[in-house]
This record gives C-alpha cells, sequence and structure tokens, in this order.
C-alpha cells in the first residue's frame, strides 16, 4: 500500500472537482448499484495517471453540458478493498489502473482503458469523455 503522504495530493486532484471516494468494497458497491449514470476513475500513482487520465477527467467534468450523476473515484494500491469491488462492475474488462469508465444503470456503457490514457494528451482523454457525457447522460 501506497504511503498516505504521497497518495493524499493524487486524490484531491479529483476530490477538489467534485468526485466521491470509494473507500471500502461497501463504498463500490452502494455507490455502483444506483441507477443513473456514474462516472468512476480508478486512480494511480503513475505518470500517464498524473499527466494525462486525472487532468483529463477533471477537464471533462468541468467542461461537461450533460455529467454524470455521480462522480467518483478510488485510488489502485491504496484503496485496495473498493478498487477490487468496483472491478467487478467493469467486467469484462480486465483491471487498469488508472482506469476510466462511465457506467449506466450499473452497466459499462464507456471505457478508458490505461493502453488508450498512456500517450495521448489530457484534451484527448477530456473529448473521449465529453462524447461518452454527451452519448449517456
Amino acid at each position: 500500500m501506497y504511503p498516505t503522504e504521497i497518495v493524499a495530493p493524487m486524490k484531491a486532484e479529483v476530490t477538489n472537482h467534485g468526485f466521491k471516494e470509494l473507500l471500502s468494497a461497501e463504498d463500490a458497491d452502494n455507490a455502483l448499484k444506483q441507477s443513473g449514470t456514474s462516472l468512476l476513475f480508478i486512480n494511480s500513482v503513475c505518470g500517464c495517471s498524473a499527466g494525462t487520465a486525472r487532468p483529463g477527467v477533471v477537464m471533462a467534468v468541468n467542461n461537461a453540458t450533460k455529467k454524470p450523476d455521480q462522480l467518483l473515484t478510488s485510488f489502485a494500491g491504496y484503496d485496495t478493498d473498493a478498487v477490487k469491488q468496483a472491478r467487478t462492475y467493469l467486467l469484462p474488462y480486465p483491471p487498469s489502473s488508472p482506469a476510466i469508465a462511465l457506467l449506466k444503470d450499473g452497466q459499462v456503457v464507456h471505457m478508458i482503458e490505461r493502453h488508450m490514457i498512456e500517450g495521448r494528451p489530457a484534451q484527448m482523454i477530456a473529448q473521449n469523455l465529453l462524447q461518452a457525457f454527451e452519448q449517456h447522460c
């Protein structure tokens, strides 16, 4: 598990923009079983999370005309029980961190896996999400 002093500022990059933390398996179940749309960001310490994923999800949420009903986040390698449970809702997609999923009524309708984040600018991630919000929210 990563030290809190390292993880806290990375969590704050998204929680300061309205994302609710999923800290336990029960939190994940309670949030992801809800009807409506949920954006789930599996945060991580990697460079692609810092350079594109976190800025991209924040940019998308801040610029969206249509937004998900819930903004959710959990941190891989730190909120281990919550991430493990949240990933059960993302099947058949394999575990990926970072990862960004848009769910509607508990089912994945749009998924951005790590390999789709690496090497791409935050603006591209944001545009991808904005299109998904327009279609599903």
